[in-house]
């Protein structure tokens, strides 16, 4: 019987605001830009290289996903997220990230994105360099969703991403913060690529929730 050949999806155009917005989620998520910070229109403009009018759409998208926050006389800046936040993006990343993993097959290409923040998280923690170990551990989960093969999950984790890194940079002691997930990546790399997809996974929801409690309660102490 002839194999049938599905006609290809046609590719989703993208606009230029849409482009920008995802430049400035990577910002946000590589730590560029912190939580509470005000954003100079004609600053940004010029640095991005657009227009003004381009800009505010870009920023109606961001407000729209909770990124950016408008408030009357003052303008536009980057939101401060709230414990409430920070627990429900938690629970989230352990829906998606868990089930992600478990289901994988170990030589799916997304591991050779997983292997490569490994080495970037352990290099710049050689350096002391706590905000690049903190964007090689995003991009280490990042990479987990990406083993799912799909578009809008690895869509909604660059959300959530963005608005963690925005509550890792309210925090004082970033060496605290993401120095012990070096090694836990190295590991839960290591139970992936050995085939143990279903005690990686289960060890990474013990990971989770010891990463949220740990940040709720420096959080916490930060606001306090």
């Amino acid at each position: 019987m002839p194999q049938r050949h599905l006609p290809a999806r046609p590719a989703v155009p993208v606009s230029l605001a849409d482009t920008v917005a995802h430049t400035i989620r990577q910002q946000l998520i590589h730590g560029e830009l912190r939580a509470g910070q005000h954003l100079s229109e004609a600053q940004l403009s010029q640095q991005l290289d657009i227009s003004r009018n381009t800009l505010r759409e870009v920023f109606r998208i961001l407000i729209k996903e909770g990124l950016l926050h408008h408030a009357p006389n003052r303008g536009v800046s980057v939101v401060v997220p709230s414990i409430a936040d920070i627990i429900d993006i938690y629970r989230v990343r352990r829906l998606i990230e868990c089930q992600s993993l478990e289901k994988a097959w170990p030589l799916h290409p997304a591991h050779k994105r997983m292997q490569q923040a490994v080495a970037d998280g352990q290099e710049a923690s050689q350096a002391r360099d706590w905000r690049a170990v903190g964007t090689a551990n995003m991009a280490f989960h990042a990479a987990i969703v990406a083993l799912a093969d799909s578009e809008r999950l690895s869509a909604m984790f660059e959300h959530l991403a963005a608005e963690l890194r925005l509550a890792f940079g309210l925090l004082d002691d970033p060496e605290y913060l993401h120095a012990p997930y070096v090694d836990h990546n190295a590991r839960l790399l290591q139970l992936f690529m050995d085939g143990q997809t279903g005690a990686a996974a289960q060890a990474l929801e013990g990971y989770l929730v010891q990463s949220e409690r740990m940040v709720l309660a420096v959080y916490a102490r930060q606001v306090a």
